[in-house]
Protein backbone atom coordinates (compact mmCIF):
# COMPACT_ATOMS: atom_id res chain seq x y z
CA UNK A 1 0.00 0.00 0.00
CA UNK A 2 1.35 3.38 -0.97
CA UNK A 3 1.44 6.20 1.58
CA UNK A 4 1.55 9.02 -0.95
CA UNK A 5 -0.65 12.02 -0.26
CA UNK A 6 -1.02 14.84 -2.75
CA UNK A 7 -2.56 18.25 -2.08
CA UNK A 8 -3.75 20.36 -4.98
CA UNK A 9 -4.84 23.89 -4.10
CA UNK A 10 -7.72 25.05 -6.29
CA UNK A 11 -10.25 27.88 -6.42
CA UNK A 12 -13.97 27.42 -5.84
CA UNK A 13 -14.68 27.97 -9.54
CA UNK A 14 -12.33 25.03 -10.35
CA UNK A 15 -13.92 22.58 -7.91
CA UNK A 16 -16.46 20.89 -10.16
CA UNK A 17 -14.00 20.46 -13.04
CA UNK A 18 -11.32 19.04 -10.73
CA UNK A 19 -13.81 16.58 -9.22
CA UNK A 20 -14.99 15.68 -12.73
CA UNK A 21 -11.39 14.75 -13.56
CA UNK A 22 -11.17 12.56 -10.45
CA UNK A 23 -14.41 10.81 -11.46
CA UNK A 24 -13.10 10.24 -14.99
CA UNK A 25 -10.06 8.54 -13.46
CA UNK A 26 -12.46 6.35 -11.43
CA UNK A 27 -11.20 7.73 -8.13
CA UNK A 28 -13.17 6.92 -4.97
CA UNK A 29 -14.44 9.83 -2.88
CA UNK A 30 -13.01 9.26 0.61
CA UNK A 31 -14.17 12.32 2.54
CA UNK A 32 -14.94 16.02 2.43
CA UNK A 33 -13.75 18.09 5.36
CA UNK A 34 -14.39 21.69 6.36
CA UNK A 35 -12.70 23.88 8.92
CA UNK A 36 -13.26 27.50 9.90
CA UNK A 37 -10.55 30.05 9.26
CA UNK A 38 -10.80 33.65 10.50
CA UNK A 39 -12.39 34.96 7.27
CA UNK A 40 -13.09 31.85 5.23
CA UNK A 41 -13.77 28.15 5.24
CA UNK A 42 -11.13 25.65 4.17
CA UNK A 43 -12.53 22.64 2.32
CA UNK A 44 -10.63 19.45 1.54
CA UNK A 45 -12.02 16.87 -0.87
CA UNK A 46 -10.07 13.59 -0.61
CA UNK A 47 -10.01 10.88 -3.26
CA UNK A 48 -8.37 7.45 -3.43
CA UNK A 49 -6.99 5.99 -6.63
CA UNK A 50 -4.91 2.85 -6.34
CA UNK A 51 -4.14 3.48 -2.65
CA UNK A 52 -2.89 6.98 -3.42
CA UNK A 53 -4.70 9.81 -1.66
CA UNK A 54 -5.29 13.00 -3.63
CA UNK A 55 -6.71 16.02 -1.84
CA UNK A 56 -8.29 19.04 -3.47
CA UNK A 57 -8.08 21.99 -1.09
CA UNK A 58 -9.80 25.34 -1.43
CA UNK A 59 -10.74 28.34 0.63
CA UNK A 60 -14.14 29.95 0.23
CA UNK A 61 -15.32 33.20 1.72
CA UNK A 62 -18.01 32.89 4.35
CA UNK A 63 -20.55 34.39 1.92
CA UNK A 64 -19.48 32.34 -1.13
CA UNK A 65 -21.06 29.14 -2.34
CA UNK A 66 -19.63 26.02 -3.93
CA UNK A 67 -21.26 23.72 -6.48
CA UNK A 68 -22.55 20.37 -5.34
CA UNK A 69 -20.65 17.35 -6.61
CA UNK A 70 -23.63 15.02 -6.11
CA UNK A 71 -24.12 14.66 -9.86
CA UNK A 72 -20.68 12.98 -9.90
CA UNK A 73 -20.61 11.38 -6.43
CA UNK A 74 -24.18 11.01 -5.20
CA UNK A 75 -23.05 10.06 -1.68
CA UNK A 76 -21.56 13.57 -1.28
CA UNK A 77 -25.04 14.84 -0.32
CA UNK A 78 -24.33 13.86 3.30
CA UNK A 79 -21.02 15.75 3.44
CA UNK A 80 -22.54 18.77 1.72
CA UNK A 81 -25.54 18.94 4.05
CA UNK A 82 -23.25 18.50 7.04
CA UNK A 83 -21.01 21.39 5.91
CA UNK A 84 -24.09 23.55 5.47
CA UNK A 85 -25.57 22.68 8.85
CA UNK A 86 -22.35 22.99 10.86
CA UNK A 87 -20.38 25.66 8.94
CA UNK A 88 -23.12 27.56 7.06
CA UNK A 89 -21.46 26.66 3.74
CA UNK A 90 -23.79 27.41 0.85
CA UNK A 91 -23.81 24.51 -1.63
CA UNK A 92 -25.75 24.89 -4.85
CA UNK A 93 -27.80 22.10 -6.44
CA UNK A 94 -27.41 19.33 -3.84
CA UNK A 95 -29.22 16.19 -5.04
CA UNK A 96 -30.80 15.66 -1.59
CA UNK A 97 -30.95 18.97 0.29
CA UNK A 98 -32.03 18.75 3.93
CA UNK A 99 -32.29 22.56 4.01
CA UNK A 100 -30.54 22.88 7.36
CA UNK A 101 -32.23 19.94 9.09
CA UNK A 102 -29.63 17.16 8.78
CA UNK A 103 -28.36 17.98 12.29
CA UNK A 104 -30.34 19.32 15.21
CA UNK A 105 -27.75 21.38 17.12
CA UNK A 106 -28.04 23.61 20.14
CA UNK A 107 -26.08 26.29 18.25
CA UNK A 108 -27.07 26.96 14.65
CA UNK A 109 -24.00 26.64 12.38
CA UNK A 110 -22.00 25.46 15.39
CA UNK A 111 -18.59 25.53 13.68
CA UNK A 112 -19.08 28.61 11.51
CA UNK A 113 -17.14 30.95 13.76
CA UNK A 114 -15.64 31.52 17.18
CA UNK A 115 -18.90 30.69 18.99
CA UNK A 116 -18.86 27.24 17.41
CA UNK A 117 -15.43 26.44 18.80
CA UNK A 118 -16.43 27.35 22.36
CA UNK A 119 -19.93 25.85 22.32
CA UNK A 120 -20.55 22.14 22.28
CA UNK A 121 -22.40 20.68 19.35
CA UNK A 122 -25.25 19.39 21.46
CA UNK A 123 -26.45 17.12 18.67
CA UNK A 124 -29.88 15.82 19.54
CA UNK A 125 -31.48 12.60 18.37
CA UNK A 126 -34.44 12.87 16.05
CA UNK A 127 -36.86 13.16 19.00
CA UNK A 128 -35.30 16.49 19.94
CA UNK A 129 -33.87 15.69 23.40
CA UNK A 130 -30.43 17.12 24.14
CA UNK A 131 -27.52 14.73 23.79
CA UNK A 132 -26.75 14.96 27.54
CA UNK A 133 -30.33 14.09 28.45
CA UNK A 134 -30.36 11.32 25.88
CA UNK A 135 -27.09 9.87 27.20
CA UNK A 136 -28.39 9.83 30.79
CA UNK A 137 -31.83 8.58 29.87
CA UNK A 138 -33.58 11.81 31.00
Amino acid sequence: MSRDHQFEVIRADQLFGAVEQMRARRARLVQICATSLPNALELTYSFDLGSELTNLRLEVGKEESVPSITSLYWCAFLYENEMHDLFNLQVSNIAVDFKGTLYNTRTKFAFAGPQGKAAGLGIAPAGGASSAAHATGN
